[in-house]
């Protein structure tokens, strides 16, 4: 009986026929690509390079990323005003240093919406993930069911021309995504949102009846079905 083969440039792991130790090697899980929410922990100064990033990534490619939660101008805004209140900061009070924290907080949940958005049009497609300006993480994914097709439970009038949508929430979705249409027209994109509790719908118009359906975005499958339709009026 020959010996079990030791590690050698003759063999490819993977090669068949090869057994290592005995044993028959097994492929690696597949990875699954995510965006990575590690720009929360970079420090102030490269935290306004990321931002400015990803405003730059996001005004490049906007024929890829259509109506995004947060406008490439609000980006750009709290970059600015996170970038300003850093330098008050520096030596400064503590009523500027806490002005500026504040200012850190209000850009970081707008990278995350951003970063919600991203994964829901990236699918796991680590190129897309990069177009928007954010980088990639990846791991090995859990066993998962397909994920369970959402429900609109209730539509609210939030204020004039805004509707807030109450989606039961899916497991392990990442994010949904919103779609509307009046009447029998084509159904459009209303954004792509992290979570069930931030589903705000802008930009309608008074006096109209729109229709709503929603999807979850994760699972084995990568989308859900999408939920039955729900019409409500805006005001």
């Amino acid at each position: 009986m020959n010996p079990p083969l030791t590690w050698s440039r003759q063999f490819s792991w993977n090669q068949q026929g090869v057994t290592w130790n005995g044993r028959v090697p097994k492929k690696d899980k597949t990875m699954t690509n995510h965006v990575s929410l590690g720009f929360a922990q970079l420090p102030d100064a490269p935290l306004v390079v990321f931002a400015t990033g990803v405003h730059d990534h996001l005004v490049a490619s906007a024929a890829t990323f259509t109506n995004p939660p947060v406008t490439v101008v609000a980006l750009k805004a709290a970059t600015d005003d996170f970038d300003a209140k850093l330098g008050l900061a520096h030596k400064g009070s503590v009523a500027q240093t806490a002005d500026k924290d504040d200012a850190r907080e209000v850009l970081l949940e707008l990278l995350r919406e951003l970063a919600a958005y991203v994964e829901g049009k990236a699918l796991a497609n680590a190129s897309t993930i990069r177009l928007g300006g954010f980088d990639v993480t990846t791991h090995a994914p859990a066993p998962q069911a397909p994920l369970a097709k959402p429900a609109i439970k209730v539509i609210l009038n939030l204020m004039t021309t805004q509707l807030r949508l109450r989606v039961t929430a899916i497991p392990n979705a990442y994010s949904y995504v919103v779609q509307f249409r009046t009447g029998t027209g084509a159904w459009l994109e209303a954004g792509v949102f992290p979570n069930t509790r931030s589903i705000v719908v802008i930009n309608l118009t008074p006096g109209t009846l729109y229709e709503f359906r929603v999807r979850a975005i994760g699972g084995s499958t990568g989308t859900s079905d999408w939920s039955d339709a729900v019409s409500h009026m805006a005001t």
